[in-house]
């Protein structure tokens, strides 16, 4: 059931936003008694969830607590914290509870057993409106009004609503057509809490791989490897990184040539921290294992191997196994006089270099990192510039790779957001 603001003239718990935090604070809150409606500019919610779940929806990962918390990075203390509350196992047993089952995929990840997020979604509003949370849609923030009254623009004009606590799960900067659009930064600037900027995070990058005539790497591939090659994956491989800052980043899997640069799974495993390093530096390079599965020294032997009257593109495919996209990176990385060099070639199989200068924007980012900072924030994430505040979600300032990272934390931000509003309407 949808409502219109004037239905509600005071609220104990107003929710802005109706992805994954908000609802979960949502439902935690109204199953305490409390009176909660959801407001959320959009038509309906769980849109950028349900996008997200169309190749199949990853709630969370199967494995051991230590190195999941470490995949949260700079706040994995943080974010630790409110997995204790609701972690991974959290997240399965509350989609059970729902009636979706789920199953651990070869990866380790834990994926509802139909693979889709719409159903979850049905069950969950159908559990939320039992437990009596109201939804008021096309309901758009527009900041504080008077007596801390919160504006909304809705298509009968501005509204205004009381709430003795609200939750704010508005999301990060990316995605704007489905809502998250950053809209809220300077709102909640303008009132005093500290928000880090904004930044693109599980993201494509821009490469300088192009040479000049000269020999000099230039922005973007060459004409030939972009016209041929974009769209394409790099399958089986491992990149390496060595960040200067940490531990070497090492992890097999695949990921995409684009017009302008990489994207996909591994790329948005090291995102952060080529990031960290363009920043940094002005650019990136990482380097590309296009054969793991084979040591240097096989490699370095098959290159040498005698090919007679084979060309050298028929005699690489032929040992190694090595043509399409991964051979056009090798002439990308090389040249044409590098590939005549079996020392240069085997050791450019092993790790070729990609160089990245940007992100690409934010907008086309999975993720963002940046937002509300936890230093103005309670341990139950209430700002502590604005008392009765609350923050969730994407909106703060942590960020995770995807493989179910992303929903986990989410959902335990919201669980611990509605904890803190509890303690606060409770005078705690």
């Amino acid at each position: 059931m949808t409502v219109s603001v004037t239905s509600f003239p005071a609220l104990d718990v107003a929710v802005v936003g109706g992805g994954p935090a908000g609802l979960m604070a949502a439902h935690r809150l109204a199953t305490q008694g409390l009176n909660v409606t959801v407001f959320d500019g959009s038509a309906s919610v769980g849109r950028k969830f349900l996008l997200a779940g169309r190749g199949g929806l990853n709630l969370t990962h199967s494995e051991p607590a230590e190195p999941f918390v470490g995949r949260y990075g700079t706040q994995q203390g943080v974010v630790g914290d409110w997995l204790n509350d609701f972690g991974p196992q959290h997240v399965q047993d509350w989609a059970h509870g729902l009636g979706i089952e789920t199953f651990v995929g070869t990866s380790g990840r834990v994926f509802p057993t139909d693979m889709k997020a719409a159903p979850l979604l049905r069950s969950w509003l159908v559990a939320m409106r039992a437990a009596g949370v109201r939804f008021a849609m096309r309901h758009r923030w527009l900041g504080f009004g008077e007596n801390n009254a919160l504006r909304f623009a809705t298509p009968e004009g501005e509204a205004a609503v009381q709430a003795r606590a609200t939750v704010l799960a508005l999301g990060g900067g990316s995605w704007a057509r489905l809502g998250s659009d950053g809209a809220w930064v300077p709102v909640l600037q303008k009132a005093g809490v500290d928000v880090a900027p904004l930044q693109a995070a599980n993201c494509g990058f821009e490469v300088r791989m192009q040479r000049d005539a000269g020999g000099a790497l230039q922005a973007g591939w060459s004409p030939f490897f972009s016209t041929k090659f974009a769209g394409q994956p790099f399958k089986s491989v491992a990149i390496t990184f060595d960040s200067k800052s940490g531990s070497p980043f090492v992890r097999k899997g695949e990921f995409v040539a684009t017009e302008q640069g990489v994207e996909g799974s591994l790329v948005y495993a090291v995102s952060s921290a080529l990031r960290e390093a363009i920043h940094a530096e002005g650019s990136a390079t990482f380097t590309v294992d296009l054969l793991p599965h084979h040591s240097a020294e096989r490699v370095l032997a098959e290159v040498r191997h005698p090919r007679g009257s084979r060309s050298l593109a028929n005699h690489l495919k032929g040992r190694l196994g090595l043509d399409g996209i991964k051979a056009a990176l090798l002439f990308e990385v090389l040249g044409k006089d590098g590939m005549q060099d079996a020392g240069r070639l085997a050791a450019a199989i092993k790790a070729a270099p990609i160089t990245v200068t940007a992100t690409r924007p934010l907008d086309e980012a999975i993720s963002t990192a940046g937002g509300v900072a936890f230093a103005g924030l309670t341990p139950g994430l209430m700002c502590q510039a604005k008392p009765g505040l609350f923050c969730a979600g994407e909106m703060l300032d942590w960020e995770a790779p995807t493989g179910g990272y992303l929903l986990t934390a989410a959902l335990a931000s919201g669980v611990r957001a509605a904890q803190g509003v509890e303690q606060f309407l409770e005078g705690r």
